[in-house]
């Protein structure tokens, strides 16, 4: 089906419109007049034999021409399907206050940031990548897409708050997962959630219940701890101890057959989706066909001025 993207330049056709009613009122008038010559065997003796319809064509391939290149002029255009990958992978990352201990250099949260942003480097441009951060709640900072460049800068943007909901992170992660527009495709995208933090839920649902839905919903979760057992920080002015727990997110790795890390690699992420596989949808995008138009105008160009050419030795 064609289209225009920018239908109000098919005004330009109003003049063409005129001057084909203008040939046409001509070409009545003519008639009209060679009517009144009564003395018809004088006529044909003065006037060899004519072109008869010839001379109308022209005439019609010029205006057609012209009507073509208005048309060209509305920027004409075909739906195409453009191939479209949904495969998925969330970043869940803590800022919960207890990411400012300075156990792992130069802060959890700077580290935590680092390895994130690596992350998403070694992801292939076809993925979609999301953005959660969690505290007291969480909250997606990116929705699932393309845009790598949205998600660094949002991860430069972490601001600490207090509390740890865990647990909510990964429901969020799996709700913006759900968001992914099929496209045609069926099922759910492939997905992968990966969570930095250093455990210890204080708010929020309980992680056993994010991981049963997490492992219904087909979706590993692999984890990143970042701290250890002397981790401390200043809390409202008292020194607090904030050790890692381990066992909650070993357990939540395990439970959703995700990958469990304390001090992650690059290549060891690589693991998080090198088994993740690809679903295909569609999105419909205009394909531009104006130089189809402009050729089609050309040859009425060249069409017209031929016949003129011959018929009459001058152009029309």
């Amino acid at each position: 089906m064609i289209r225009f993207l920018e239908p109000l330049w098919l005004l330009a056709l109003i003049p063409v419109l005129a001057l084909a009613g203008v040939y046409v009122l001509r070409q009545l008038r003519r008639r009209s007049y060679a009517v009144r010559f009564t003395n018809v065997s004088l006529l044909e003796r003065l006037a060899p034999r004519g072109l008869g319809y010839r001379r109308h064509l022209a005439a019609g391939a010029f205006l057609l021409m012209l009507v073509t290149l208005g048309c060209a002029m509305a920027r004409p255009a075909t739906d195409a399907k453009q191939p479209l990958e949904r495969a998925t992978v969330m970043i869940a990352i803590d800022v919960s206050l207890s990411m400012q201990a300075d156990d792992v250099a130069p802060t959890r949260i700077q580290a935590a940031k680092e390895a994130a942003k690596e992350f998403v480097k070694t992801l292939p441009d076809s993925y979609n990548i999301g953005l959660v951060s969690f505290a007291k709640s969480a909250s997606v900072l990116v929705s699932p897409s393309k845009d790598k460049g949205a998600v660094d800068q949002a991860i430069d943007g972490l601001q600490l708050a207090e509390a740890t909901a865990t647990g909510e992170a990964v429901f969020t992660c799996l709700s913006a997962i759900q968001s992914v527009p099929s496209d045609g495709a069926s099922g759910p995208p492939p997905a992968r959630i990966v969570l930095l933090s250093d455990g210890y839920r204080t708010a929020g649902r309980p992680i056993e219940d994010a991981a049963s839905s997490a492992a219904a919903a087909n979706v590993p979760v692999s984890t990143i701890a970042f701290g250890t057992d002397q981790g401390t920080v200043q809390i409202q002015g008292q020194l607090q101890r904030v050790p890692v727990d381990r066992p909650s997110l070993q357990q939540l790795a395990e439970t959703t057959h995700g990958h469990y890390y304390e001090a992650a690699s690059l290549s060891q992420l690589k693991q998080v989706y090198q088994d993740m596989g690809s679903s295909i949808g569609f999105k419909t995008v205009p394909r531009e066909i104006t130089q189809w138009y402009v050729g089609v105008g050309l040859l009425f160009a060249f069409a017209a001025a031929g016949m003129s050419l011959l018929w009459t030795s001058r152009l029309p």
